[in-house]
């Protein structure tokens, strides 16, 4: 089996050719990547819940729009919380565990206060993307996907509609050209 270099941080971009309609457009912020698997979750597929409908307790900490994000479709009965947590690294916040920088993953079940102080922004994903060994490998192969680097910023997008051409924009090679790509293109 090949070494595997983790992705573990970095965004999974949709290439406009990638016909999986989950994954249409699609940013997914990857939590997890060795040679076991890879798991993400999509940074741009808000849903019209609440997350007080679900959580409450977690509403008030919740950005705006302040709705569940559909994570991908691995899952969707389950819930994961990402959050940036500004600072150093020194003395990470009980209840949050530390994934890639600033971004790190929330504990449910903890108590929202526990981490209300250190929190900057938090995302409430329902379900979750998921590719078992080497699956996702294949596909970065294949060319569905293009890899680049995150920014905090794009766990609380406040415009998760515009996310997939925003960090595309963001680019300084050609792959910012993919950004003007049309949503059809036989209507060209």
């Amino acid at each position: 089996m090949t070494e595997v270099s983790s992705l573990t941080g970095r965004l999974l971009v949709a290439t406009p050719a990638l016909a999986d309609p989950n994954f249409e457009r699609a940013v997914v912020l990857l939590l997890d990547h060795d040679e076991e698997g890879s798991l993400g979750v999509v940074l741009n597929r808000p849903t019209p819940v609440g997350v007080g409908d679900i959580l409450d307790g977690w509403a008030a900490l919740a950005d705006d729009p302040g709705v569940v994000f559909q994570g991908g479709p691995v899952s969707l009965d389950s819930a994961l919380g990402v959050a940036v947590v500004p600072g150093d690294g020194d003395g990470d916040p009980l209840g949050w565990r530390r994934v890639h920088g600033a971004i790190g993953l929330v504990d449910l079940e903890a108590p929202p206060e526990l981490l209300a102080p250190a929190v900057g922004s938090l995302r409430i994903f329902a379900g979750y993307a998921g590719w078992g060994p080497g699956q996702l490998e294949d596909e970065l192969a294949e060319g569905a996907w293009y890899v680049v680097e995150s920014e905090p910023g794009d766990v609380s997008s406040p415009l998760p509609e515009r996310l997939w051409r925003e960090v595309l924009r963001r680019q300084r090679s050609e792959l910012a050209m993919v950004a003007t790509y049309p949503d059809d293109p036989s209507l060209n």
